[in-house]
């Protein structure tokens, strides 16, 4: 099975998949980057003003930690259970992973406002997570601190990449770099 996610998240995953029977074949698509001004951004902001902070990946949330350490707001909300764990080990407690895990699970199961959101998200991320907490009455300030860039594979790795069984594919911005890089070929 071909895990497409960046360098530095791939063990977590490659080991899941040893541990089901799979042979993990790691051909990293994208790259998690710093977004200097938005790091800024993110640094400066008091989490006092805010009633609650929602990350939309485990990226966001280990940025946060890099910048606040485990001072948050009140309540924390964590897309899923790999987004809450980063947040848990970072010292910081989590009141809400939603059953779905995904933006739309979040909003689904977000309280009601008035108050003040934090949504710390990558660039280009879909505009879900915002628009369903302010249709719920939330003011929301969204920060986006990294961003996925692609990665070019090497022709060994896209050689491996095709003899493949299949490809885990984790986020949009794997997707758009498999079919930068692979076009409409994949394993079956």
């Amino acid at each position: 099975m071909v895990v497409t996610r960046a360098s530095e998240q791939v063990d977590g995953l490659a080991g899941l998949l040893v541990e089901a029977g799979a042979v993990p074949v790691v051909v990293p698509l994208i790259e998690i980057v710093d977004v200097t001004d938005a790091m800024m951004e993110l640094g400066a902001l008091d989490p006092s003003s805010f009633d609650w902070v929602v990350f939309s990946s485990p990226n966001g949330a280990r940025r946060w930690i890099a910048v606040h350490g485990s001072t948050v707001p009140s309540r924390v909300a964590a897309v899923g259970a790999t987004t809450g764990s980063v947040l848990t080990d970072g010292g910081i407690a989590v009141d809400l992973v939603p059953a779905v895990q995904s933006a739309d699970g979040v909003v689904a199961e977000f309280p009601g406002g008035p108050g003040r959101v934090l949504v710390v998200q990558a660039v280009h991320a879909a505009a879900t997570m915002v628009d369903g907490l302010r249709a719920k009455g939330w003011a929301v300030t969204a920060v986006a601190p990294y961003r996925s860039v692609p990665v070019r594979p090497s022709a060994a790795q896209q050689l491996a990449a095709l003899s493949a069984d299949a490809v885990l594919l984790a986020s949009g911005s794997a997707a758009r770099a498999w079919v930068d890089a692979f076009g409409e070929s994949a394993p079956p």
